[in-house]
């Protein structure tokens, strides 16, 4: 039984790539597995709406010659090669899906309102919003908490590489320890690099419940829709 009526998932698109790089830049087995969990989420009664980061892809600036401003309209395009394989996936899945996106390119995807995605989302689609917020210097995570408020979700889950937030990188401190809660003001207060600090001062102001937790976990998207501790809860 889902506990939540309608949510909006941000994965990683790092998370979307193989393990071996030299393989490319989408693990297409695992977007399957993704989209079937979607597929159980939607058929438990859960809307979910989708927002993907574009790191498998491109990742910040990459030289002196790029602009901060050209880079991340590299980022958008990139957010919407992978919007476009998710969409591939929860397709063959079976469940009907419209790509978004926050940047006019008609032959691609649709234009997004938040009007017409709440629409396709009451109509048991899923909606996969591309392009990010549309404008350069807001990231991915910002986006993903904007279209959380925008759509009336009731949280916002944050589906990445590792299985929480830690009070150090859990990869170089062996003692560093998962926390299961945290508030919006910890996070800007101690600059911690938990989510982007506008994302936080976003949801901390529209009061958006966010939970981090692992992709790669044994269906986990469907576990936190049901309701499930895992990983890191951030409120207020």
């Amino acid at each position: 039984m889902a506990k939540y009526k309608r949510v909006l998932l941000k994965l990683s698109g790092e998370a979307l790539a193989p393990e071996n790089r030299a393989e490319g830049i989408l693990n297409f087995d695992f977007i399957n597995e993704v989209a079937q969990q979607i597929k159980k989420c939607v058929d438990e009664g859960t809307q979910v709406a989708i927002v993907i980061g574009g790191g498998n892809i491109w990742r910040g600036a990459k030289g002196v010659q790029v602009t901060r401003s050209r880079s991340d309209n590299m980022g958008m395009l990139a957010t919407t090669i992978n919007s476009l394989a998710v969409k591939t996936g929860v397709e063959n899945a079976g469940v009907p899906c419209e790509v978004m996106s926050a940047l006019p390119m008609d032959k691609i995807a649709e234009y997004y309102t938040s009007e017409k995605a709440i629409k396709y989302l009451e109509q048991g689609r899923v909606v996969i919003v591309s392009g990010g917020s549309g404008n350069p210097y807001f990231s991915t995570d910002t986006a993903a908490v904007l279209r959380a408020a925008e759509l009336e979700c009731d949280a916002s889950l944050f589906a990445k590489n590792i299985d929480g937030i830690y009070t150090a990188d859990p990869k170089v401190d062996k003692d560093a320890k998962k926390l299961d809660k945290l508030t919006y003001t910890e996070i800007i207060d101690n600059n911690l690099k938990a989510i982007d600090l506008t994302a936080a001062a976003f949801g901390r102001e529209n009061n958006i419940d966010l939970i981090v937790f692992g992709l790669k976990e044994d269906n986990s998207i469907v576990r936190v829709c049901a309701g499930e501790k895992l990983g890191t809860v951030i409120s207020n």
